[in-house]
C-alpha cells in the first residue's frame, strides 16, 4: 500500500502536497514523487523537492514490497496509484504492452482504455490519473484501498486519508464511494460521478454440492497465492476458522510467516482467543507470538489508535486494539505485508443477520456494500499505520463473484456458519474440532471490550461510548436519518447518536398513498413537529406513492439533503423488511452515502423493551390487525401492550413490533427530544372492526 495526494486550483498546491506526503510517510517510507503535468520529481527526503509554481500537482508516497517503483508516472497521462493489480502480466500479453510490474500497466490501461472498463482489473486499487484537463479518481469495488476528496468553491483535494486533508484546513470531507469513479474538470472545477454495478447474487449455482465445494477450494488457493509475496510475511490470527484456514494453507505449501495473536492480560479465565489460538497453534505447528495488554496500558493505545481510525464506534476501536497491538509485533519483526481472514464472514455467511435472513446471499452482498465503511478504512490505516500491507484473500474478486452463488443451504446448516468453509478445512485434514469450533467476535474474544467497558465504569462514564469519544471529540460522520416519526426510525437515530454520529437532518417522504410499500403514512404530518422538539432540520418530500416511482421521490428527498448538510450516510430504521432496506441501500451508494442500518434483525420483543428502557414515549396511531381493536388506538407501548403483543403472536404470528404493518407508532418523547409532544385533540377512525387510524387534530410541545 502507498499514500496519494492531489491538490487542484490552489495558490499553495506544492506546499500542501509536500505537507501532505509528511502526514502520509507511514503510508510509503521507500520514496516520495510530486508531479505536475510538465515535470515530476522523485526524492526520498521531502526537503529535497524544490517548488513547481502550477496550482496543480500530485503526490505519491511509496511502500515498496518487491520492486522500487518510483511514483507518479507520466505516460499520455500522470498516474498516481496506491495498488495491487494480480493479473497485469495477463493483460500485458492480451494488448501486447510491454510494461514491467502492475503499476506501469494501470497506467497504460488507463493511457488507451480509459476508465470504462475497470472490471478488466483484477486486484485492489486507489488511484488519480490526470490527462489534459480532466482528473479522474476511482478505488476498488469493495474498497480495500482508501480514498478521501474535497471540493471547495475555489479548489480540489484528494487523499488516501482524511486526517490529511482535516490538516490541511478541508472541511466538507467524502470517502469516494467504490461504486463511483469521479472525474473532475480542473478548468470549471467541477466534478461528476458515473456508477459502477457491483456483484450479484443471481442466479445461484446449480451444480452438486461437492462441484461447488471444489471450485470454492481452488478459488480460495487462487485468491490466497497471488497475494503471497516473495518475503516473511505475518497472519493476524485468532484460532477461528478464517485465519486458520489461512496458516493451515501457509503451513503446508511451507511459506515463511508468523501468526500474531493480541488479548487481554487478565488474571481471570483467559480470553477465548487465547485459548484458541495457542490451541490451534500447538495441533498445526505454528509460529505464534502474542501480545498480552494490561488494562492500565489501553488508555496510552487509545490515544494513539482513535485519532488513527478517525473513529469512536466502540466496536471498531475494540477490533482496532486487536490490530493494532498484533500490528506492533509484525513490524518488529521485520514483516511489510499481514494477512487477515476478513470477509469470510460475509461472502460464507457467519453473521448472526445471515441466519435471520429470508435470503443469505442477498443479506451477504448487503454486508458487502458497507464494509468499506464498517471495516476497510479502519484495518487499511492501522496497518500502514505500522508499514504493513493488509491483504484479504477472501475479499478475492474472483471468489466474492462465485461464493455470492453458492446456495444458503451450504453455507448455514442449523445454527452453523460458514459452512461450506468449514467443511473445505475438514476435508484439507483440519481437525473436525477446530474446523467447527465457534468462535466469537475479535473484540470479545480478546476481553478487549470488556476492558473498555471496565475503563468506563472505572472512569465514571455512563457508556463505552462517551468514554471512547474522549479520545477522538469530533463526530463520526454527518448523517441524514430517513424519519416517518414511527419507533423505529427514532430508535435508530438514537442509536447512532448514542455511537458519536451527528444526526445532521432528518428526511420525511409523504405519501398519498395510505398503503405505501415504502413509507409509514400515519401522523406522518407530526414530523415536523418531532424536528422541532429535536432541533433538528427536516427535509420534506411529497410523493403520490406510486409503487417504485416513489423511490424517485426519495432519491429526490435524500440528494438535496445531502447537498445541504453535508451528509457522509444516512439512517434507516428497517428491522426485517428486505424490500425496503435494499431500495434504501441502492439510492444511498447510487448518492456515495454510507448505510446504516442499526435495527436490522433485532428481535422484536427486545426492541419494544428497550424503548421503554430508554425512556421512549411512544403511542400507537394505526391498527391493521386482528387482535387488535379500537381500544389499542392511542394507547402507549407499555410492558401491557407488549405482553399483550406477545400473546398474540403466540396466537396468531402477529409481528410483536408491528413489522409486518399490523400497527404503526408515534414518539412523542425519547432521550432525543428537547422538548415532548403533547396531544391536545384526537380522534379514532375505524374503517372495520379490526383496522382504524388515530387523526391528530392538534397537538403541541411542551417542557419536559
Amino acid at each position: 500500500m502507498c499514500g496519494i495526494i492531489g491538490i487542484f486550483n490552489h495558490p499553495h498546491a506544492f506546499e500542501q502536497a509536500r505537507t501532505g506526503l509528511a502526514l502520509l510517510q507511514n503510508r510509503g517510507k521507500d520514496g516520495f514523487g510530486i508531479a505536475n503535468l510538465q515535470e515530476i520529481q522523485h526524492h526520498h527526503d521531502l526537503n529535497k523537492f524544490y517548488p513547481l509554481k502550477e496550482k496543480n500537482v500530485v503526490g505519491h508516497a511509496l511502500h515498496s514490497i518487491v520492486e522500487y517503483v518510483p511514483q507518479p508516472l507520466k505516460g499520455k497521462g500522470l498516474l498516481a496509484a496506491n495498488c495491487e493489480i494480480y493479473n497485469w502480466e495477463k493483460l500485458n500479453i492480451k494488448y501486447g504492452w510491454k510494461v514491467k510490474n502492475d503499476t506501469e500497466l494501470l497506467l497504460s490501461f488507463l493511457d488507451h482504455k480509459g476508465s470504462e472498463k475497470l472490471e478488466e482489473l483484477d486486484g485492489v486499487y486507489a488511484w488519480a490519473y490526470w490527462r489534459d484537463n480532466r482528473v479522474i479518481l476511482a478505488r476498488d469495488l469493495l474498497g480495500e484501498k482508501p480514498l478521501w476528496f474535497a471540493h471547495t468553491i475555489d479548489s480540489f483535494a484528494f487523499a488516501s486519508e482524511k486526517k490529511v486533508l482535516e490538516k490541511l484546513g478541508y472541511l466538507d470531507i467524502q470517502e469516494l464511494n467504490p461504486r463511483q469513479i469521479l472525474h473532475y474538470d480542473i478548468a470549471g472545477n467541477s466534478f461528476t460521478t458515473t456508477q459502477r454495478p457491483f456483484f450479484t447474487f443471481l442466479p445461484e449455482h446449480h451444480e452438486p454440492y461437492a462441484v461447488i465445494k471444489e471450485k470454492t477450494a481452488h478459488l480460495l488457493e487462487q485468491a490466497m497465492e497471488k497475494r503471497i509475496p516473495r518475503r516473511k510475511f505475518g497472519l493476524l490470527f485468532s484460532g477461528g476458522i478464517d485465519s486458520t484456514y489461512l496458516a493451515h494453507y501457509f503451513r503446508a505449501k511451507g511459506y515463511d510467516f508468523i501468526c500474531y495473536t493480541a488479548v487481554l492480560d487478565t488474571a481471570g479465565t483467559p480470553p477465548a482467543d487465547l485459548l484458541s489460538a495457542q490451541k490451534v497453534a500447538a495441533v498445526l505447528g505454528l509460529k505464534l507470538k502474542i501480545r498480552k495488554i494490561k488494562l492500565q496500558e489501553i488508555p496510552q493505545y487509545l490515544k494513539k489508535i482513535v485519532p488513527l481510525i478517525e473513529d469512536s464506534n466502540v466496536v471498531k476501536v475494540g477490533v482496532a486494539l486487536t490490530f493494532y497491538l498484533a500490528g506492533e509485533l509484525a513490524k518488529q519483526d521485520g514483516c511489510k505485508v499481514i494477512f487477515s481472514g476478513l470477509g469470510s464472514e460475509e461472502i460464507f455467511a457467519g453473521y448472526e443477520r445471515h441466519k435471520q435472513s429470508g435470503n443469505i446471499n442477498q443479506e451477504c452482498v448487503s454486508g458487502l456494500l458497507k464494509m468499506y465503511e464498517r471495516d476497510l478504512y479502519r484495518d487499511d490505516v492501522i496497518t500502514m499505520h505500522h508499514g504493513l500491507e493488509l491483504r484479504l484473500p477472501f475479499l478475492d474478486k474472483e471468489l466474492v463473484q462465485y461464493a455470492l452463488k453458492i446456495p444458503g443451504k451450504y453455507k448455514l446448516k442449523g445454527e452453523m456458519g460458514k459452512f461450506i468453509l468449514r467443511d473445505l478445512a475438514h476435508d484439507q485434514g483440519i481437525l473436525e474440532e477446530v474446523a467447527f469450533h465457534k468462535k466469537i467476535a475479535a473484540q470479545y474474544g480478546s476481553k478487549l471490550d470488556w476492558a473498555l467497558e471496565k475503563l468506563a465504569k472505572n472512569n465514571k462514564f455512563p457508556s463505552k461510548s462517551a468514554y471512547v469519544r474522549t479520545f477522538y471529540p469530533t463526530h463520526n460522520l454527518k448523517l441524514g436519518v430517513l424519519f416517518s416519526g414511527g419507533k423505529d426510525s427514532t430508535y435508530a437515530a438514537y442509536i447512532m447518536k448514542k455511537q458519536n454520529y451527528e444526526l445532521a437532518c432528518l428526511i420525511t417522504v409523504k405519501s398519498a398513498n395510505q398503503d405505501s410499500y415504502m413509507f409509514h403514512t400515519p401522523a406522518i404530518e407530526m414530523t415536523e413537529l418531532q424536528a422541532e422538539a429535536m432541533a433538528l432540520p427536516i427535509v420534506v418530500q411529497e410523493t403520490t406513492g406510486e409503487k417504485e416511482k416513489e423511490l424517485v421521490d426519495l432519491e429526490k428527498a435524500v440528494k438535496l439533503a445531502k447537498k445541504k448538510y453535508n451528509l457522509d450516510g444516512l439512517v434507516s430504521g428497517a428491522l426485517f423488511s428486505t424490500y425496503q432496506r435494499d431500495r434504501i441501500e441502492k439510492i444511498a451508494d447510487k448518492l456515495g452515502l454510507k448505510i446504516f442500518a442499526p435495527l436490522w434483525h433485532k428481535p422484536q420483543e427486545e426492541e419494544l423493551r428497550e424503548l421503554i428502557q430508554q425512556r421512549f414515549e411512544v403511542i400507537i396511531t394505526s391498527i391493521s390487525a386482528e387482535g387488535l381493536d379500537e381500544s389499542w388506538l392511542g394507547r402507549k407501548i407499555d410492558g401491557d401492550v407488549i405482553a399483550a403483543m406477545v400473546r398474540l403472536n403466540r396466537k396468531i404470528g402477529i409481528n410483536v413490533a408491528f413489522e409486518g404493518g399490523e400497527a404503526e407508532s408515534l414518539v412523542l418523547d425519547c432521550p432525543l427530544f428537547r422538548k415532548k409532544i403533547g396531544v391536545v385533540d384526537a380522534e379514532k377512525v375505524m374503517e372495520s372492526k379490526n383496522t382504524g387510524r388515530l387523526i391528530i387534530k392538534r397537538a403541541i410541545l411542551k417542557l419536559k
